[in-house]
Order: structure tokens, then C-alpha cells, then sequence
């Protein structure tokens, strides 16, 4: 028996377009929900970060997180997992918990590391670095837009059989060190000969790393949590290019590791646990559908899985009924280098104003900005699926000076002949010549960000969620007869505090006639 109003004890929470929806925001209303039908002080029993490591931005309650999942906002929650699925360096997860721990979140002693989370460390930071120098500027191609947190390395050296796992930590240090030595070792080798990066390039890996760990911890050093020298990447280079301290390596490594030994664990006995107890486990997802390593645009993607299966694969247990949120935005947001069909033009007035709000959670990049591509939607429901959806920053779509008032969302695709695309062409050279079919929604002019009621949305604002949903399902089943069974709409964001939702939407089939 399931806990009602979710089918399942397993829910996912997945990104359904290229990340950036806010899906950390969706883990405190699932718990308030499960709280309110269960009457349970504490229904969720772990939230657990499936996949991606550092890379991956949530922000939840207001609070900012990279490697930790949103679990951390909701103090009833037990356990804070991290699956097998996971590539963490374990300074990150100091780094980040310190700061929560002085603001007054329980962090380090409900974290749950799975024994086979696989260690990331500077190696994969550093081979990051020089596979996009490689790229850029001996292959000539594009960049590829990534993190510099070493995410793409670290999943590679699991499919070339030479990871480090959690587990290590528990074991001997000499073993230890061996290991992450070879692994500094065959990534200095690469770096120098194959990535063939010069020696003013390599020393300057260093300052980039520096630089964007002394940003991302600024308020850190300024309350005087960190020294500045904590983030230094410095000390671990020699006068030798293409060299480092091993000793440094070793040190710094095993000591974060061994802060962290009481909280490796077999991740899979406590999910067993709590499924037998009819208690839920809640799947954080990093990146979304169209980033999946194997679904998604490549080489525009992640090097981990980003959909509902991976769940079962990082937490180690059985394929089984399972509830998957998809979360979206109003609007499409994307970065790096990605074609983007319905990129909203430079200089449109709502483009100005959405890009005030777009910066990424992990790197502050500017996000691009473009209209509501719904055939995207559409295609992670009908080959990933999901049975509910929440739809988040439809308040940043109200009208403003100098824009016509349209909104657009975009329906099918059409190819230099003519011919309409229901479905995402997997084809790169194929997908770069479409043009967006689009439908007009008029906005609102109203402020809807203290709305909290579906029915007092004005009467635009609702036409275009209908729009938002009738658009998906038409993709997603174009020619086709639609299923009984129709995903949810379940919540609508209209701002970013928590309580800034909408979640008496009614049904699909009302929203549908909306449109």
C-alpha cells in the first residue's frame, strides 16, 4: 500500500528540460504534502542525490546547494543520501555543510554516503581544464560550457575501471594513496601529451580553480568559517609543469575523507528500510532529461544519467512502481553552446528582463533565454514519462514597458521543406535547420506573484497554462489517441520564496479547455 496523494513510497524529482527549472523547490512541497495525508511528523524518510556531482545548482528555502541535496532545508527529513550514481569530492561536502551548519541546519551527521559514491578529486578538476583547452584550442571546435568541477573525468574513470569509491576511506591509507596517486599520475600524463596543454596554460588551471572556488565560498571566508587559503589550489603544484604534490594530494584527500567516515553507509539497506516502513524516499535529480548523457544533445550534456532509471541504478535496489514530477519552467532557459530554437532574440524587452533573473546556480553564468518549447516537454513525457508536473516563474511572464504582450510556446517544428516535426529530431544537423511553430498567448498585466489560488490567476494566465499543457500533450501524442491516464499538473511556482505556489490546479482536462 502507498502512501497517498503519490502513487509510490519512490518519487523522482526530474528536470524535464536543460536544468535550471527549480526542482529543489519541490522537495519541501512534497514534504508538506505527505506531512498534511499521512499526518506523519516526518514522511520523508531520505531525500537522495541520484546523479552528478558539484555541477548540479538546487536552490530550496532560499538556500543555495551544489553537491548536498535540497533535503537540507526540511530538518524533519532523516537522512541527506548520496547514491552510487554520485561523483563527490569530499572537500565539497565540508565546504558547503560548515556554512549551513552555522546558519543552524543539521547537515554532516545526517548525510548517508553510499559506500560505492565514487570519489572525485583535483585530478578530474585539472583534466576538465585541459579537455576543453584540447577542444578549443587544438581541436578548434566550440566549447562545450562545462563546470570545471571535474564531473565528465570522474565518470570516466568508473567506465575505465579505475575508480575510487567511498569505501576506500574506510580501509588503509597506504592502499589509498596508491591509488589516488596512479589516478594523479595517468591524469598528468593526458594532460601534458594528449591534451597538449602548454606549461603557461597548466600553471594557469590553477588560478582558474582558485578563482571560481574563492567566488563560490566568498561569504564563507568574509564570516570567517574558511580561511582564504582553504580554496588556495596553489600549494598543490611544484616548480615542475605537468607535476604535482602527491604528498599534498594524499594528505588533503584522506583527511577530508576520514571527517566523513561515520556517514559512509550501505545506502541500500536504508532505502529497504524505509520502503518497509511505507515511508517515502524522495530522488533529487541533477541536470534534466535533454542533458542525459545518452538522450541528450551531446556533446552538450552531462557524463551521468539525468531520468527516472537512474534512481534504482544509484540507490542499488530493484525496479519497482516509482512517482516522477517532471519539473519545467514558464520559459526555456539553457547554456553553453546548445542550438536553441526558440531563443527569444537579443534585445527583446522580456528577453532583458528574464535574463536579470537567469544565472546558474553553480558556475553564475548567464542563462539564455527563449520561449516555451513544449515539443521538448513533450517527448521527455512520452519517452521518460512522468505522472505529475510543476511549473515554476510564470510570474516572471506579466507585462512590461516596450513588449507587445505575446507569449509564445512553441508547438512543432518545421524543416526547410516544409514538413512539421511533433518530435525532437535526434540529429544535430537535421535539428539546426528547424524554425519553431509557434502559438500566441496574450499576458496578463497584473502581478501575480501573490496569488495562491488557481482561480484568482487572471483569466490570460490561466488560458496560458492550459496553452502550456494542451501543447505538450499534443506533441507527445501527435496522430496518436491520448492515454486515459494524463499526467498532472500538480503545483505552479509564481515566485521564488516557498511559499510562492500555486496547488489547487485543476485537473488536465479543465486546463486543457482553458487553452
Amino acid at each position: 500500500m502507498s502512501l497517498l496523494p503519490f502513487s509510490s513510497n519512490l518519487i523522482a524529482d526530474v528536470g524535464i528540460s536543460m536544468g535550471d527549472e527549480g526542482k529543489g523547490r519541490l522537495i519541501p512541497e512534497v514534504t508538506a504534502e505527505l506531512r498534511a495525508s499521512t499526518g506523519q511528523d516526518a514522511p520523508v524518510f531520505m531525500v537522495l542525490k541520484v546523479n552528478g556531482g558539484a555541477n548540479s545548482g538546487h536552490t530550496a528555502g532560499g538556500v543555495k546547494l551544489n553537491l548536498l541535496p535540497a533535503g537540507v532545508v526540511e530538518p524533519s527529513i532523516p537522512y541527506l543520501g548520496i547514491g552510487s550514481g554520485v561523483v563527490a569530492d569530499p572537500r565539497k561536502f565540508i565546504w558547503e555543510a560548515k556554512p549551513l551548519e552555522k546558519a543552524g541546519y543539521k547537515i554532516i551527521e545526517r548525510l548517508a554516503i553510499d559506500e560505492r559514491t565514487m570519489v572525485a578529486d583535483l585530478s578530474h578538476r585539472l583534466l576538465d581544464l585541459a579537455w576543453e583547452n584540447y577542444r578549443v584550442n587544438i581541436l578548434k571546435n566550440d566549447p562545450r560550457g562545462t563546470t570545471g568541477r571535474g564531473i565528465t573525468p570522474a565518470y570516466q574513470d568508473e567506465t575505465g575501471q579505475w575508480q575510487i569509491t567511498y569505501s576506500d576511506f574506510l580501509g588503509e591509507r597506504e592502499k589509498f594513496a596508491q591509488k589516488i596517486i596512479q589516478r594523479a599520475d595517468r591524469a598528468l600524463r593526458t594532460i601534458e601529451h594528449v591534451c597538449q596543454v602548454s606549461s603557461e596554460t597548466w600553471d594557469s588551471f590553477f588560478e582558474t580553480l582558485t578563482t571560481a572556488e574563492t567566488r563560490a565560498n566568498q561569504e564563507a571566508i568574509d564570516s570567517g568559517i574558511f580561511p582564504p587559503e582553504e580554496f588556495d589550489f596553489q600549494p598543490f603544484r611544484t616548480e615542475r609543469p605537468f607535476t604535482l604534490d602527491m604528498e599534498q594530494l594524499v594528505e588533503t584527500y584522506w583527511n577530508a575523507g576520514q571527517t566523513l567516515v561515520s556517514q559512509i553507509t550501505d545506502v541500500r539497506e536504508l532505502i529497504l528500510k524505509a520502503l518497509a516502513e511505507q515511508r517515502t524516499v524522495i530522488g533529487e535529480f541533477g541536470q534534466a532529461y535533454w542533458l542525459d548523457k545518452r538522450h541528450g544533445f551531446f556533446p552538450n550534456v552531462t557524463a551521468g544519467h539525468t531520468y527516472t532509471p537512474e534512481f534504482f541504478q544509484s540507490a542499488n535496489i530493484p525496479c519497482q512502481p516509482i512517482h516522477t514530477i517532471g519539473v519545467a519552467k514558464a520559459y526555456d532557459t539553457k547554456v553553453g553552446t546548445h542550438i536553441f530554437l526558440t531563443q527569444i532574440e537579443e534585445g527583446h524587452a522580456l528577453s532583458i528582463a528574464l535574463k536579470k533573473l537567469e544565472f546558474g546556480t553553480s558556475t553564475g553564468r548567464q542563462r539564455m533565454v527563449g520561449w516555451f518549447d513544449a515539443v521538448e516537454k513533450a517527448d521527455a513525457l512520452r519517452y521518460g514519462g512522468y505522472q505529475d508536473l510543476m511549473i515554476n516563474k510564470i510570474d516572471a511572464l506579466g507585462k512590461i514597458p516596450d513588449w507587445d504582450g505575446n507569449l509564445l510556446i512553441c508547438t512543432a517544428y518545421k524543416d526547410t521543406a516544409g514538413t512539421c516535426h511533433y518530435h525532437v529530431p535526434r540529429l544535430d544537423s537535421v535539428r539546426k535547420n528547424l524554425s519553431p511553430i509557434y502559438k500566441i498567448y496574450p499576458t496578463w498585466e497584473e502581478d501575480i506573484s501573490s496569488i495562491r489560488s488557481f482561480e484568482a490567476l487572471p483569466a490570460k494566465a490561466k488560458a496560458y497554462v492550459g496553452g502550456m499543457i494542451k501543447s505538450i500533450l499534443d506533441a507527445a501524442y501527435h496522430g496518436e489517441i491520448w492515454p486515459q491516464q494524463l499526467p498532472n499538473l500538480r503545483y505552479i511556482g509564481v515566485g521564488p520564496d516557498p511559499s510562492q505556489i500555486i496547488k489547487d490546479v485543476p485537473p488536465t482536462e479543465e486546463l486543457i479547455r482553458l487553452a
